[in-house]
């Protein structure tokens, strides 16, 4: 694998945050918007991130929901690199079974040529979907040998990367451009940057191959809080020193809301716990307004599943989300907090990232 800076995942927090803050973007479509403006609004949302000092801006690949505008991070990406300056991009993440190897190599070996030292490739091994979609995608039946194929993609990926399938090797001859082999040059090798690689999870199965290979590892708290602790102490217990990390690295995804009024702050959250709700129910669709989320009638066991999910999303005063976050770093020992909100409206979207650093008295106010 290339050596790659240990500084280029490792950031500095900004303000008094205690750890650097990120962002996860799903581009989501709230009812009675189109899918080119939530567009809009993750550029604005990446802009203001960069002005306020969060580390990186991600967004993630998933398919077949309405209210998800994200299902093609590379082309997403792109577009955010040419309306950014310095805030690092990624996917959080790509879904490698999704694909071939070589073509994510080559659209991200295309994202690092177009905002070079800039760009982390985020990888998980779910379809970022329901069972008929991912077949759809994959063009066979066979879903779990996709899954279970992993390891070997990935190391097919990094190969790639890094243009070092060795000699005989029945891929030798082919090179993902743009890509390392253009900086060749005669008498020595000139080897082009290429974008970090992170391994995403809500299980301990990443987080066991993450450790193993010495590789940054992401996990999703946001929807996997059970599992956030067994798979941290899991991704450090496993850790090995490599060429791209001497010591472990952990960054956990966390849903976070903030407003100036906590009741505020609790009526656009319940918008995304809606859509989780239906979306878990088999009934993916936009993002529902406040309006229509107060016109539902909750049944007691939707009631329970929506206590549940909220429980784990920190919202709440600008305050109360810092405390929040803090006490979930000092639980976790998290190196990094990248921040997701699934609301409906984009104001309370941007608005929520604005007061978080606010409260944490970061930069660009």
């Amino acid at each position: 694998m290339a050596d790659v800076q240990d500084d280029t995942i490792r950031g500095t927090a900004v303000g008094d945050a205690p750890v650097p803050l990120s962002v996860l973007d799903l581009a989501t479509v709230g009812s009675g918007r189109t899918a080119g403006q939530a567009l809009r609004t993750t550029v604005e949302l990446a802009r203001l991130a960069e002005r306020r000092g969060y580390r990186r801006f991600w967004v993630a690949e998933h398919h077949s929901m309405p209210g998800i505008a994200s299902s093609s991070p590379a082309v997403v990406l792109a577009h955010l690199a040419a309306h950014t300056e310095r805030i690092r991009l990624g996917s959080g993440g790509v879904m490698l079974p999704n694909h071939a190897p070589l073509v994510i190599a080559e659209q991200f070996g295309t994202l690092e040529a177009l905002a070079p030292g800039r760009v982390d490739l985020g990888l998980g091994r779910a379809p970022g979907t329901d069972g008929a979609t991912a077949a759809a995608l994959r063009r066979t039946d066979h879903l779990d040998e996709g899954a279970d194929a992993f390891p070997q993609q990935l190391a097919e990926l990094v190969r790639f990367l890094d243009d070092d399938f060795p000699d005989g090797h029945r891929y030798a001859r082919i090179h993902a451009v743009p890509g390392p082999v253009q900086g060749r040059v005669p008498g020595g090798v000139q080897r082009a940057g290429r974008p970090p690689v992170w391994l995403l999870g809500s299980s301990g199965f990443s987080a066991r191959l993450a450790g193993v290979l010495g590789l940054p590892f992401s996990f999703a708290h946001h929807f996997a809080a059970a599992n956030t602790l067994p798979a941290l102490e899991l991704y450090r217990q496993s850790f090995r020193p490599s060429a791209v990390l001497d010591r472990p690295y952990a960054k956990i995804g966390v849903q976070a809301l903030a407003a100036e009024d906590a009741g505020q702050a609790r009526r656009q959250a319940m918008t995304g716990a809606l859509a989780m709700l239906r979306l878990r129910a088999g009934r993916p669709g936009l993002v529902p307004s406040p309006e229509e989320t107060e016109a539902h009638a909750f049944t007691p066991a939707e009631e329970e599943f929506v206590g549940s999910w909220l429980a784990n999303v920190v919202h709440g005063t600008p305050d109360e989300v810092r405390a929040g976050l803090d006490a979930l770093v000092r639980r976790t020992g998290a190196d990094e907090v990248m921040i997701t909100s699934n609301a409906h409206g984009p104001e309370a979207r941007l608005r929520s990232y604005a007061l978080i650093a606010d409260a944490y008295r970061m930069p660009g106010a």
